[in-house]
């Protein structure tokens, strides 16, 4: 196991955890509990140990990839994609809670999502479990996104 690579693994995911909380922390209690939310919409405690588990997924995965690839380009372009999705997983929270608008969160999770799934199709020809790691993420996302919209629908 290359302990250096595990941990830049994990602590690039997490780093985009971190940050995208700075935005969220602040804006649940003054914003966001103030927003007409669907029914199907999960408590607040819910989602510090789903992204958790996430995070902890992706980091792993990108872990798996980065040592079972030798080829350069490859994994220069792993290295690109994965970094890609961690931004854009950022800018969200930066979009919806930080900029208080569903609107932009929306825009930024279509992308995301889009990101997501380039993402798990090159991991999964790397190696197909690193691939298979973030579909949980994937539907989470999904799901994430079918919120935001309906968020952003009710208060227009």
């Amino acid at each position: 196991m290359k302990v250096k690579v595990l941990f830049f693994s994990l602590f690039g995911a997490f780093l985009a955890g971190a940050i995208g909380s700075l935005f969220t922390f602040p804006a649940i209690p003054v914003w966001y509990e103030s927003l007409k939310k669907p029914s199907f919409s999960p408590p607040n405690f819910v989602f510090g140990p789903v992204w958790t588990m996430l995070y902890m997924l992706m980091g792993i995965s990108f872990y798996l990839v980065l040592s079972k690839t030798k080829d350069k380009k490859l994994k220069k372009d792993l290295v690109l994609i994965y970094t890609i999705q961690l931004i854009l997983n950022t800018f969200w929270s930066i979009a919806f809670f930080g900029l208080r608008s569903p609107f932009l969160g929306a825009v930024v999770i279509v992308s995301l999502w889009f990101a997501i799934v380039v993402m798990i199709i090159k991991f999964f020809r790397v190696l197909p479990l690193a691939g298979a790691l973030n579909l949980p993420y994937l539907l989470w996302v999904s799901f994430a996104g079918y919120l935001n919209f309906w968020v952003y629908y009710l208060n227009l």
